[in-house]
Formats: structure tokens, C-alpha cells, sequence
């Protein structure tokens, strides 16, 4: 989260003297509908037919687009080596089971070992535009149409962002947005589902909250209840949402920005050279992203004064090799709701070791991350791109 002030106490203030914090209410008797109104902003922000905001964040939102997309046990869905680990969370929770791909030099997942890595159980693929870096979409669909799989695009950590000019989460079947404490805009927690295909909003509508055939909204459903979970945000998040959208555009100027000074000032500095990128002008500009050969070099780079880089392998929970309760299967509260122990999953691929997507690992631990703030001065700027240019300068 970078900028947060007066405008969310105001709109929260509404909210709180309206005394009506529950999603669902009447206008008459001072309903704000907060959630309601930020869900249409959103969509038409994204260019969706529609969207779903959720008290459960990115786990939630992704969870919600897998019900959607009718993804269950018996199921295989493709996922990156680079993400948080709800990614795969998401899918296990749902019943069904996560395939682990490689990523490659633009830090998403990789097209080719997508293809690979498709089975006759396959039947669906999760791109993760990780750190505000655009997936190939462009290739990601192909792959896609061309084996029949569905895409849940993870924009968690990229919202706003883009793909040849249009945005990250309307190119997939459905979108997963996140607004956590870490995220571009943020409201502590939260997120959102967009996509343009009625039946996956309607089967998430419905997964999202456990008393929907209590709601208004209900006589307008073609798709039969199903008892689901409670995922519905409420009107303080609405609200603080709502303000935070109107700030977006303005953040990614601003990071967007100070990313291509940090670009066309290192440009051809010796020791410098920066990640590939599926589409720079779509990038959000959270981080610049620089390569090395080795990681002895990156790691060098990082720690040098007035750097501040960091290693993505050494994130911990973003990285496949750490995720310890998928790779030992230590899935659900008993053995029977365990997805490695469902009947329907006996034969799919849920053989996991730390090695397994080697490129990954490779790709992880020879790139630096600079972290970009939209509210650096130009003095800022500049003293870390210098020094940047003297840290790679010295290797």
C-alpha cells in the first residue's frame, strides 16, 4: 500500500455514521452500498462485465474464480514455481491439484514448460503477473485455446497493470485481484473477481456467501444454489476501496516513472542489465529488475550501499521449494478432505520435490529486485540510480 489519507476517513466516516456496515441494505433507510458501487467502478476500471469484491483477499478472489471456472477434484491446474503460495493453495482448496511450472528470464511462468507440462487431466492454467510483471499473455492464450484449458489470470500483486494495452485481469476467463496491506491500492485486506462470463460470476456470487438465497440478488441467478462459503466484504472496505481506486492511476504514473529513469539512466551502464519483459509499458513499475550471470554477482550487487536490492529466491513463501505443506501434502483439518487423498485424484501428478523446476530456482536466485515507492523525490531517484550504477560498475 503507498498512499492512504483524508479521502478514506471522509468516505469511511459516511459509512460509520450511516450505520450500515453490512454489505446487503436498503438505500431507504440509508444503505450507502459502498461494495456495490466500488464492484462497477472496478469492472469498468478492468474493462470486465463484472466484478466481485471479497473479504478473503487474493486467496479468496482466485478460490472464488476456480469455483467459477467449474475447476474441482479430478482436476489439474498449471501454476508458477515464482508465486505466493496461495496460488496453489487456491487450487488445492477447491479439490483439485496444482502442477508446478518453471518460470523464465521475465520472472512469470513460462510458456513453453506450460505446454509441457499439460496432461489429459489439465484443465486449467493460473499466469501470475508477479511484482507487477505482465505474464506472456499473448502465448499463454494460444496455449491455451489451442489445448481447451481455462486461464485465471493472478493479478495479486499487479493491479491496474496491463498487457498490450489492455488490462491485467480481462484477458483471462476471470481475474483475481488483491488488496492487502502489500498490495498497489489496499484496504488491509480484500480482494476482487472480474470476468465477463455470467456463469463464473454467478457460481462465484454464490460460493462467496453462505446465505445468498437470502439476498436480492438471488431471484436474478440462471445458476442453481449450492451451499458455499463467507467471503462478502463489507462497506468499510468498500468505501476505503473506492478512494484507493481513484489513487491508482496516479500510483502507477508515478512508479511507472521512476522505473524508466532508473531504465534510461542504467541503459548500457556496464554491469547493467535488466529482466525481460513481456510488455515494459503494461509493467505497474513496482520493481526494476536487474539479471546477472551469477548469483555471487547479484548478491553482491544487492548488499552494495545505497542499493537495497533483494533476491527473489529469498522470499521464502513466494518460492515452490518452501512450500511445505504442498510438498509434504499436509493439506485440509482431516485425511478425508485432504485433495491428495480424494478418489478422484488417484493418478494425477502430485509428486513434488525441491528440485524440480530448476530453471526457476536458477532464474530466482541470479536476479535483484529494487523496490520502487511512487513518493521518491527526484533526489531519491537519483542517488539510487547512482547507486545502482556504481554497485554494477564494481563487479
Amino acid at each position: 500500500m503507498y498512499r492512504m489519507g483524508q479521502e478514506e476517513i471522509e468516505e469511511l466516516s459516511k459509512v460509520i455514521f450511516s450505520k450500515q456496515l453490512f454489505r446487503v441494505g436498503d438505500p431507504q433507510a440509508g444503505h450507502l452500498g459502498e461494495v456495490d458501487q466500488f464492484e462497477k467502478e472496478w469492472a469498468e476500471k478492468i474493462g470486465t462485465e463484472y466484478a466481485l469484491c471479497l473479504s478473503g483477499g487474493g486467496t479468496a478472489a482466485l478460490m472464488c474464480g476456480l469455483v467459477g471456472l467449474g475447476i474441482g477434484p479430478g482436476d489439474e491446474v498449471i501454476v508458477p514455481g515464482y508465486t505466493f503460495m496461495a496460488s496453489a493453495t487456491a487450487i488445492l482448496a477447491v479439490g483439485a491439484i496444482p502442477v508446478i511450472a518453471e518460470v523464465d528470464e521475465s520472472l512469470t511462468i513460462d510458456p513453453k514448460d506450460v505446454e509441457k507440462k499439460i496432461g489429459p487431466n489439465t484443465r486449467a492454467v493460473i499466469p501470475v503477473h508477479m511484482v507487477g510483471l505482465p505474464s506472456d499473455m499473448g502465448e499463454i492464450g494460444r496455449i491455451a485455446k489451442k489445448h481447451g484449458l481455462k486461464v485465471l489470470e493472478d493479478v495479486c500483486q499487479a493491479d491496474g497493470g496491463s498487457y498490450k494495452g489492455k488490462r491485467l485481469g480481462s484477458l483471462g476467463d476471470a481475474g483475481a485481484f488483491s488488496f492487502n496491506y502489500y498490495k498497489i491500492i489496499s484496504c488491509g485486506e480484500g480482494g476482487t473477481l472480474a470476468t465477463n462470463d455470467r456463469e463464473v460470476y454467478e457460481r462465484a456470487l454464490i460460493y462467496h456467501d453462505s446465505g445468498v438465497s437470502f439476498r436480492p440478488k438471488a431471484k436474478e441467478l440462471e445458476t442453481p444454489l449450492f451451499l458455499g462459503l463467507q467471503f462478502r466484504a463489507n462497506e468499510i472496505m468498500g468505501a476505503i476501496l473506492r478512494v484507493q481506486l481513484k489513487r491508482l492511476e496516479g500510483i502507477l504514473s508515478d512508479l511507472r516513472r521512476i522505473k524508466k529513469a532508473f531504465m534510461e539512466e542504467l541503459s548500457g551502464a556496464r554491469g547493467v542489465r535488466f529482466a525481460k519483459s513481456n510488455d515494459l509499458r503494461g509493467d505497474c513499475g513496482v520493481v526494476v529488475p536487474f539479471q546477472f550471470e551469477t548469483e555471487k554477482d547479484a548478491r553482491s550487487f544487492a548488499t552494495s550501499e545505497g542499493v537495497g536490492g533483494w533476491l527473489p529466491i529469498d522470499t521464502g513463501r513466494h518460492v515452490y521449494s518452501n512450500w511445505e505443506p504442498i510438498l509434504e501434502k499436509m493439506v485440509g483439518p482431516h485425511p478425508a478432505l485432504n485433495p491428495f487423498n480424494l478418489p478422484q485424484n488417484k493418478g494425477l501428478r502430485m509428486t513434488y520435490t525441491r528440485d524440480m523446476c530448476p530453471k526457476t530456482l536458477d532464474v530466482l536466485s541470479r536476479n535483484v529486485f529494487v523496490s520502487l515507492h511512487p513518493d521518491w523525490s527526484e533526489e531519491e531517484v537519483g542517488k539510487r540510480i547512482d547507486a545502482c550504477r556504481k554497485a554494477a560498475k564494481s563487479l
